[in-house]
């Protein structure tokens, strides 16, 4: 591994070749705060693949990515004379030891839960109106779900045992069955929002990222099907002309290559 001076040469050379790209390059040089959001967004949902496939080349390649975005767009700041790399860096710092005060002061913390339920206490005085404010707008829905239940939960807005949230599913599952005989869509669709995120809730209990699980069996059923549709390929059979027990028979055979 580098050393600290050899990982501070490394960063001091991005800095460089930031400068060098926003003055040479003319795609570099016509970039914009709101021009680079979405290709930010890309990376990010990039790195996230491979975090989930482990594959820690390409986790050291993604987060290069990223950090040349965090570099440009303090490179940006620094020509509107907002904030520069170094005031990015202090920023987050100062908050870190802010809060931190069972790490930088003299706050005494037992656990995991308790230093959860401090950052909370400490935003709100820091002027934070809603414990939720700092809840993305634009976060995916199971995610947001998540981070909703996260923060609430650090003020001690929460359940206080598993069985007790797998009620809440049970009862949430026998709502969206009653709306389902009724017929109303609109009813049937808000009861399947609640039963989603009581799932997100229980998903929370058991130390388990909704979002992660359910992106490992999207993983998991596309390579199931892509195992499918490419023995169905060598038998000389389509797909579109199977019955869905001849599917079922290469079906099988992919769950257990793929589990």
């Amino acid at each position: 591994m580098n050393t600290r001076a050899q990982q501070l040469e490394a960063f001091n050379r991005l800095l460089d070749i930031m400068d060098d790209l926003r003055e040479k390059c003319p795609w570099d040089r016509k970039q914009t705060l709101e021009s680079l959001r979405h290709l930010t967004i890309e990376e990010t949902y990039e790195l996230a693949d491979a975090i989930l496939d482990n594959d820690l080349e390409e986790i050291k390649k993604e987060l290069g990515d990223l950090l040349l975005h965090i570099v440009f767009y303090a490179k940006i700041g620094s020509e509107k004379k907002a904030f520069d790399m170094a005031d990015v860096a202090n920023s987050i710092s100062e908050k870190l030891i802010s809060r931190h005060p069972h790490i930088y002061g003299d706050v005494t913390v037992e656990n995991e839960e308790e230093v959860k339920q401090n950052w909370e206490k400490l935003k709100l005085k820091e002027g934070k109106k809603s414990v939720l404010e700092g809840v993305p707008k634009s976060l995916p829905a199971i995610v947001k779900a998540n981070r909703i239940q996260d923060k609430v939960s650090g003020v001690g807005f929460d359940w206080e045992e598993p069985h007790q949230v797998w009620e809440k599913v049970q009862e949430e599952l026998s709502e969206l069955n009653t709306e389902i005989q009724k017929g109303n869509q609109e009813r049937i669709a808000s009861e399947f929002g609640d039963v989603l995120f009581s799932m997100v809730n229980y998903a929370r209990f058991i130390n388990v990222n909704p979002e992660n699980a359910l992106e490992r069996t999207n993983k998991k059923f596309i390579q199931r099907f892509q195992y499918l549709e490419k023995a169905a390929q060598e038998k000389g059979k389509k797909l579109a002309d199977m019955s869905l027990a001849e599917m079922d028979v290469f079906w099988d055979e992919a769950k257990k290559i793929h589990q």
